[in-house]
């Protein structure tokens, strides 16, 4: 990691799967953001974190989540796969939440300067800590 690196963690909660659902993204420095929607999935929720995360903060990025499912797709190149394929997934499906991850990968190439760490969830760990009360906060206020 770069010393100008900002990190930031994020996460999403569901309160049932689909149902009510929240994001949250917290800078180490203390900025934070957070929101909900009626009617999702955690991880419509988990993507939209990122995605607000990287749009609301600009320069080199460190992304800390909880989530396998965004973590791999940048660590494993999922998303050069769902590029060479019209965004069919290597069982031919259509890539689910394509509308959060093309925004997403946009930025990603574009930015050139985003990394994406993992952290085990409900670790002890207390930024991720934070953020997943946030993000069920936010869940709990559309349920």
């Amino acid at each position: 990691m770069q010393d100008d690196r900002s990190v930031i963690y994020t996460d999403g909660a569901c309160l049932g799967n689909p149902g009510p659902g929240g994001w949250a993204w917290a800078c180490e420095g203390g900025e934070s953001d957070s929101g909900a929607e009626p009617h999702t999935t955690n991880q419509r929720m988990e993507l939209n974190a990122v995605l607000r995360a990287v749009l609301s903060n600009e320069g080199p990025l460190e992304i800390v989540s909880d989530s396998a499912y965004v973590v791999n797709c940048f660590k494993q190149s999922w998303w050069k796969g769902w590029d060479a394929r019209s965004w069919r997934n290597a069982k031919g499906q259509p890539v689910a939440n394509r509308d959060l991850w093309e925004p997403l990968i946009l930025e990603f190439k574009e930015r050139k300067n985003i990394s994406f760490r993992w952290v085990k969830g409900h670790s002890g760990d207390p930024m991720n800590e934070m953020v997943d009360h946030l993000a069920n906060l936010a869940a709990q206020g559309v349920a």
